[in-house]
């Protein structure tokens, strides 16, 4: 099935994942402008698959932003100081003495706590370390049609509060930080404010359902005591992160991966102390979860 619905590419080559969450594109030049139909192929690719990876694409930071463009508007990067002249930009950097833990080290989807949280997420090795650095991502999509007909039913009306509070608030895990960190992270006050969004969204452009929670930035349930919040959020939690909805993607340097945020969360190994790790990053502006 997978097989045949890939050989309807025109330009680009589309290598999923058994699963079919996950592929490697080829048979692109993202340093370039896109030509309107092979832009076509990658959203759609990008679409059906959640994660895909570009490799061997040597892109400049102009490229790179140019890309992002393609795929729509740059989102808001909130609590992370971003490259010097570069406001779209944010550099994700691990020196090799670094004591601190490494950076979205917890099970997220990037900035779900926005009132439009971003479409993408894209991000480029530049300095790819021998060891660790993995990055784990959950197919919410296979998770949420997983579920039994009963509880798919007790989650459509329900609404999951978010916030950015616990990594990046007055009182927040970075605030709390003692060993020093090449990033530049800011706590704010501005972290500990919440924004509902519905548990189960729906996707734009496939329709398909998936959770839209995470154990970083989802801190309750509205309507639903803290107890029942905990209880209910902690049995899908556990139930995402089982092996058959996990992807673990192994980067290469000179690799460019992009995700669906609204239909994935992800996380990212550490076990590279003593190397180099350096990668930049972007994110696509998103529309308000329905």
């Amino acid at each position: 099935m997978l097989k045949e619905a890939d050989s309807a590419y025109g330009v680009i080559r589309v290598a999923p994942q058994p699963s079919g969450f996950g592929a490697e594109i080829t048979g692109v030049d993202l340093s370039r402008p896109l030509p309107a139909p092979v832009l076509d192929e990658v959203k759609a690719a990008w679409a059906r698959h959640g994660v895909v990876a570009f490799p061997d694409q040597p892109l400049s930071l102009d490229a790179l932003e140019a890309f992002t463009l393609e795929m729509g508007g740059f989102g808001h990067d909130p609590f992370i100081k971003p490259m010097p002249g570069r406001p779209n930009v944010l550099e994700l950097r691990r020196e090799p003495d670094e004591k601190a833990t490494n950076f979205g080290a917890g099970w997220h989807s990037d900035w779900s706590f926005q009132d439009q949280p971003p479409a993408a997420t894209l991000l480029r090795s530049e300095v790819t370390p021998p060891v660790g650095g993995d990055t784990l991502f959950c197919d919410c999509a296979r998770a949420y049609a997983a579920l039994s007909p009963t509880m798919q039913t007790m989650l459509a009306p329900l609404k999951a509060i978010h916030s950015a509070a616990r990594p990046y608030g007055t009182q927040g895990s970075f605030a709390k930080e003692t060993a020093q960190r090449t990033m530049q992270i800011i706590t704010s006050t501005e972290a500990e404010k919440t924004r509902t969004h519905p548990l189960v969204r729906t996707h734009p452009v496939t329709g398909r359902k998936a959770l839209f929670i995470s154990p970083v930035y989802t801190v309750g349930v509205e309507g639903l005591t803290e107890p029942e919040s905990e209880a209910l959020l902690g049995f899908l939690f556990k139930h995402m992160v089982q092996d058959q909805f996990i992807y673990r993607h192994q980067w290469k340097a000179g690799m460019l991966l992009m995700w669906d945020n609204r239909c994935t969360m992800h996380l990212a190994e550490g076990g590279y102390d003593g190397h180099l790790r350096l990668m930049h990053r972007t994110t696509v502006a998103g529309d308000a979860p329905v």
